[in-house]
């Protein structure tokens, strides 16, 4: 069977860490995400869902370190189901993301990191649907010389992993 979610949205709240007993962090969040439609009426609409994300390890220190409420990121991850009995002895129950791979998608302005993206590259991913043949065509990169390619001068502190 195959169990993958890709999701691209906002953080509903800053990232709440802790450790097990071995030292291994686990981070939880949530997210927002929404998809914008037509009506059968031809009204423009906003539909807007919320998943429970949790990271483990080094990504959920990451996560901790430089996300915050409101951050866009990109994560993939597998959906989990999770049971419980609440305190009215009511059975409940609700999805969330146990996440794999975590991008951040936001401007350093926004999110306090450098994502690799400018603001006008983040915006067009952010609105753009997820499925590729869903994407406009754009037109290809300039090719110029490999010897005309500036160096980047950036030190290991600046780097969010």
């Amino acid at each position: 069977m195959y169990n993958k979610v890709i999701l691209a949205g906002n953080l509903t709240r800053d990232i709440e860490i802790r450790y097990t007993q071995g030292g291994a962090a686990i981070g939880s969040t949530g997210i927002a995400v929404s998809r914008k439609f037509k009506s059968q009426t031809g009204e423009m609409k906003e539909e807007t869902t919320f998943v429970d994300l949790t990271f483990f390890g080094r990504t959920a220190e990451i996560a901790n370190q430089y996300l915050h409420k409101g951050s866009k990121v990109l994560v993939d991850g597998r959906l989990k189901l999770d049971q419980w009995t609440a305190q009215d002895g009511t059975k409940r129950s609700k999805h969330s993301v146990i996440v794999e791979n975590l991008q951040m998608i936001g401007s350093r302005d926004d999110a306090q990191t450098n994502s690799g993206y400018n603001s006008q590259e983040t915006e067009e991913f952010y609105d753009a649907p997820m499925a590729s043949s869903a994407r406009k065509p754009q037109a290809a990169p300039r090719q110029e010389p490999i010897s005309s390619i500036p160096e980047i001068d950036i030190s290991e502190d600046e780097i969010p992993f």
